[in-house]
């Protein structure tokens, strides 16, 4: 069955401080945990901090928040209803940023996309969710639009009020499912991990030209010394017009000018990408441009693939089968067993820089890995690795 329209109508935006405040009057004498969600701009405003804000909760409603400009009020309004209480959202990691910038944590969380890998569903978004376990179909198709804009249409404000209208009732379906699967307590240590790991965020973290992907194809200091200067130039420019960077200039672009090192407007010109009427500006930067290099990368660590031997590479992919396979029978992503990374890390730890010797030692270098994903890991790990 098809919702394009929310149940009790589409909310209306809710953008002065007294709005806020009795929104948070409203919330406040509801029941249960709160339904979060967030609607943000990054691939047109200079970073991804929130446009507006969904919050559900049985017995006050829906309520869509526009912070923008009154950032501190929603704070002061919301802060004292929310923080520390129970939340649910959707694919968490990508909400939970935005809403601490405006000083908004959870006290705990259920993450129903977290919880829907965890119970096996192929297609965890949101959408496809809703559709399975509660048969019915969501308007779709405004995500990635520009939340910045005012007024929001109305098609628009329904898809956002639907995104928390029905995360309640799923995140209790996605519970029952994971308490008979013996997977609730995992689940719990892992929106718990979510929490603590955003606890401390209270603003966007800085950017730096360093972080261009695809920097460490660029080989000469000058090369870099271009890079970091267009990069400069162009973050000034969409940090003090709140625009996107990548809108004014690609990464990847920024990258093959710094490669070819162009000597006048005509040679930047025809790099790919580069905005023709760009040139001129463009070449002022590029001329100016210094000397620069990249830290130096920390010695240690766990190494490439080619810096591994072909034994020990082979016992590294059979203990990447051996969690496949358990992977398979829980009906859960190997991934979410165990990170790629903190996997790698263990085996060449054992037999790479043979810095672990028994399971004590090999339980200390998990200690990314959640209580549940150490007591799966280290009977598959140590029988292979410490006999």
């Amino acid at each position: 069955m098809l919702r394009s329209t929310p149940a009790d109508g589409i909310p209306a935006v809710l953008n002065t401080p007294q709005d806020f405040q009795d929104a948070a009057a409203q919330l406040a004498a509801g029941t249960g945990p709160f339904a979060i969600d967030t609607e943000r701009a990054s691939s047109y405003r200079y970073d991804d901090r929130a446009f507006l804000v969904q919050i559900r909760r049985r017995g006050a409603g829906t309520f869509l928040l526009a912070p923008e400009g009154l950032r501190p009020e929603l704070h002061a309004a919301l802060a004292p209803v929310l923080n520390d209480a129970p939340w649910i959202i959707h694919a968490a990691p990508s909400d939970l940023p935005s809403l601490a910038w405006l000083g908004l944590y959870p006290g705990t969380l259920f993450d129903t996309e977290l919880a829907s890998r965890m119970a096996g569903f192929a297609h965890p978004n949101l959408g496809g969710m809703v559709e399975e376990l509660l048969g019915v179909e969501l308007e779709k198709g405004y995500g990635d639009s520009d939340w910045s804009k005012t007024p929001l249409p109305h098609q628009w404000l329904a898809y956002a009020a639907l995104d928390v209208e029905l995360l309640i009732e799923l995140a209790e379906i996605l519970r029952d499912i994971l308490a008979e699967e013996n997977k609730l307590d995992w689940a719990y240590e892992e929106f718990a991990a979510i929490v603590d790991k955003h606890a401390d965020i209270t603003a966007p973290p800085e950017q730096h030209w360093q972080d261009l992907r695809g920097i460490h194809t660029l080989k000469s200091p000058h090369q870099l010394g271009i890079a970091k200067a267009l990069w400069t130039h162009r973050d000034n420019i969409a940090r003090k017009r709140d625009i996107a960077p990548s809108r004014l200039l690609p990464n990847k672009v920024i990258v093959e000018v710094a490669r070819q090192q162009p000597r006048n407007e005509q040679e930047l010109a025809r790099v790919k990408g580069f905005p023709q009427r760009r040139a001129r500006a463009g070449m002022a930067v590029v001329k100016k441009a210094g000397i620069a290099k990249l830290p130096r990368k920390k010695k240690g660590g766990v190494p490439s693939r080619p810096l591994w031997s072909r034994d020990q590479w082979g016992v590294y992919q059979a203990i990447r089968a051996d969690f496949a396979e358990l992977a398979a029978e829980l009906h859960m992503d190997p991934e979410t067993l165990l990170k790629p990374a903190t996997l790698r890390k263990a085996v060449w730890s054992v037999i790479g820089d043979e810095t672990v010797h028994n399971t004590p030692q090999l339980v200390d270098v998990l200690d990314e890995a959640r209580p549940w994903q150490i007591d799966i890991a280290v009977p598959i790990i140590a029988p292979r690795l410490l006999g």
